[in-house]
């Protein structure tokens, strides 16, 4: 059965122990304190914290002719507005070859080259934000997330709070532990990642300390 956001914020309050909702119209404090964490971003930051297969999106993308940086690298790239987190930052579309000089700045890619390819995490209504395709371990991470925003409101316990958060080791926290489990399964469904063949002779000769390997796998989704 796939996530929908009525599930989300019920598994949320069933973490938190509290009553479900009957629809996401009901007038509960519950409800409105899960909608200001939804209206807030809760979604993205939770898109942010891996590169998650199910919301990787790949694009080509040439640089921007309107942009002219008054120094250092030559071309401008525009971010998309569905962008979250880069995966990949490439000059071929085979993600073989990394670019490694570049520049994120405020809405912009900056280097050398005059096309780039780019896979990254994705909250376009297709990719990160379609609830439709969400794993289940990553809509319990979710909701997870959703109840740790709004356990301590709700219990005013920092005990409570603590079996959420604990910054000082994630594995002995509820959100920690379904992040990790969600992960792992993402892992576990992802492409097989290898090095690409000669890439620690290539660095030595070139006198870098960088390792220079890319992942042989990719195909471009649009």
């Amino acid at each position: 059965m796939s996530a929908s956001r009525l599930s989300i914020y019920n598994d949320a309050l069933l973490m938190a122990g509290e009553r479900p909702l009957s629809s996401l119209t009901e007038s509960v404090e519950t409800r409105r304190m899960l909608d200001q964490v939804w209206n807030n971003g809760g979604v993205n930051l939770c898109l942010e914290e891996a590169q998650w297969e199910f919301a990787m999106r790949t694009i080509r993308i040439d640089y921007d002719p309107g942009i002219e940086p008054d120094f250092g690298y030559r071309h401008a790239f525009d971010k998309p507005t569905d962008w979250i987190i880069t995966s990949a930052f490439c000059s071929d579309e085979y993600f073989k070859v990394p670019i490694l000089r570049y520049v994120d700045e405020t809405g912009y890619w900056y280097c050398d080259y005059d096309t780039v390819y780019v896979r990254y995490v994705s909250n376009d209504a297709n990719y990160g934000n379609d609830l439709s395709i969400w794993p289940r371990t990553f809509a319990e991470f979710v909701s997870a997330h959703f109840a740790s925003k709004i356990i301590l409101k709700l219990t005013n316990d920092q005990a409570r709070l603590a079996l959420f958060i604990n910054p000082q080791n994630e594995l002995h926290s509820i959100r920690g532990r379904a992040l990790l489990k969600a992960k792992s399964k993402c892992a576990m469904s992802g492409p097989t990642q290898m090095p690409a063949t000669g890439s620690w002779i290539n660095a030595r000769a070139r006198g870098s300390n960088r390792w220079d390997g890319g992942n042989t796998s990719g195909n471009l989704t649009g």
